[in-house]
Formats: structure tokens, sequence, C-alpha cells
């Protein structure tokens, strides 16, 4: 049987791509898409990309891991998103490379799927500014639909539709991963290594 392959894009799809679905039609079509809309849809391939724990959280881990400070605090001033969180996200994300490149097509900081980034007005998502602004927005609208920080998250790497599907996180290893590991770097920035703006030593800065 001849099969065609169509790329589906459902509305917002998750911002990183990592669970990718697929639906057989009737007729053989074959359909992907990383927000599926209906139970049909079956996992096809996981991106077991590396989350890094707390204890791997510094610059020699991550050369860049400060580097985009200033613009975290202005995205999180803008649309009331803690900046650790969107410095956790961005950590578990790309590890704070611009240039990171996903498998399925993912891009840069924030790791924004190209349907994501047009839907969210970004027109260059390797571009910093636009990447952390488009995913912060992304993270805003996320808190909003879910309450719950932990839900939050877990729409950012399985897709809304997944966590309002299952009632909260996924039963999907790497997204349960996913949740525990930025929620830790979280914590982990909030009480020990807050984001800062660049002239100010982080010596300086009163822990909790």
């Amino acid at each position: 049987m001849l099969y065609v392959l169509a790329i589906i894009a459902w509305g917002l799809s998750a911002a990183n791509a990592t669970d990718i679905y697929q639906a057989q039609l009737s007729n053989g079509t074959l359909l992907f898409t990383d927000s599926p809309t209906s139970d049909g849809f079956v996992p096809v391939y996981l991106d077991q990309k590396p989350l890094p724990s707390r204890t791997k959280v510094n610059t020699r881990t991550f050369p860049l891991l400060d580097t985009w400070d200033d613009e975290i605090l202005s995205a999180s001033v803008r649309y009331g998103v803690p900046a650790e969180l969107i410095k956790a996200v961005i950590v578990a994300e790309s590890g704070a490379n611009p240039n990171a490149l996903s498998p399925v097509g993912a891009m840069g900081l924030m790791q924004l799927m190209p349907g994501t980034a047009k839907d969210l007005g970004v027109t260059d998502a390797w571009d910093p500014l636009q990447n952390i602004d488009g995913g912060t927005r992304y993270l805003k609208m996320l808190l909003g639909r879910f309450p719950n920080l932990r839900h939050a998250v877990a729409g950012y790497n399985a897709g809304p539709h997944n966590v309002t599907k299952h009632g909260g996180i996924p039963p999907f290893k790497e997204t349960q991963r996913y949740v525990r590991r930025v929620l830790d770097v979280y914590d982990f920035f909030c009480m020990t290594r807050p984001v800062v703006p660049e002239d100010v030593p982080l010596e300086d800065v009163p822990y909790p």
C-alpha cells in the first residue's frame, strides 16, 4: 500500500516537540503531529534529550548559562513569568545554546517549532531575543491554562492537549522526567542562583 505522509499542525503545538504521534486514516494516509487532538494518535518518536540535574547547572557545564539573563529578565517583566522558570526551561530545552536544533526541527534557546514560532509572531526563531520572548509568551499561556505549575511545565513538553486529556502530567516517562528536572532546576535558581541583571554581581544578591 502507498502511504502518503502529511504533517499536521493543530493550533499551537508543543514548543519543543518532544513527542511525535502518528495516526493512519482509512485511505492509508499517515498523519504526524506533536500535539494530537484525538485518541487515534500513537507515539512514534521520542526525543530523549538529556536533562541536567541541579548539580551540573553551572558555567563549566553550560558556558552560555548566564549570557541571556538580561533578556530573560525583560521577558519576565513583560509577561509576569518568573525569570528563574524561564531560565530553567531554557537549560532543559537547549542548555542555553541559541543554535540548538532538535531532530524534529525545534529551534533555539526555548526550542520553538516552526509552526509554534509562526503562531507566536516570532519571525526569526534563531534570534535569542525573539526566541525568549516567544517561549515566555507560550509559558504564560500555559500557566493561564493550567494554574498548577507542574501541569504547565508538562504542557511545554508534551503539549497542552495531552495535559488536558490525562487530567495532569501525561504518563510519558520523558515528560515526567522533564517536569521533575525543570522544577528542580527552577528551585535551584530561586534559592541559590537567581537571575540578576548583568551589572549586579551574583555574590551581592541576598538569598532567601
